[in-house]
């Protein structure tokens, strides 16, 4: 899925790195625990969060994600949104809740992999 599929998809604003929208991302997570993320996830290329803090960038920038949707219409810093900017990790921003957003995704074909053990 592009991540113009899933700014549409969410009705979602895009605050950083717009010249990447025509990336194709196969899978994503939903998890507001950076440490879970860390632990837990991997090859995942879009991380949704409601959590507003810069480790949220470092944990993307680590598990080289390219794409952060915020949901809950929560707000980076600007901090955080120049981190993203450096890294090149496309920002959304979507009111819609972390449920229903990754249900949104999932049911318009983007997937998570297995929990890494």
């Amino acid at each position: 899925m592009k991540i113009s599929t899933m700014k549409d998809l969410l009705g979602a604003k895009v605050l950083t790195c717009e010249e990447n929208m025509g990336r194709h991302v196969y899978s994503a997570c939903g998890c507001d625990l950076m440490s879970d993320v860390l632990a837990y996830v991997k090859d995942q290329a879009v991380l949704l969060t409601g959590l507003v803090n810069p480790q949220v960038i470092r944990t993307a920038e680590m598990m080289d994600m390219v794409c952060i949707v915020f949901v809950r219409s929560k707000m980076p810093t600007e901090e955080m949104i120049e981190l993203a900017k450096e890294s090149g990790i496309v920002i959304l921003l979507s009111d819609k809740r972390l449920y229903e957003a990754c249900g949104i995704l999932y049911s318009n074909g983007l997937v998570g992999n297995k929990v890494k053990t």
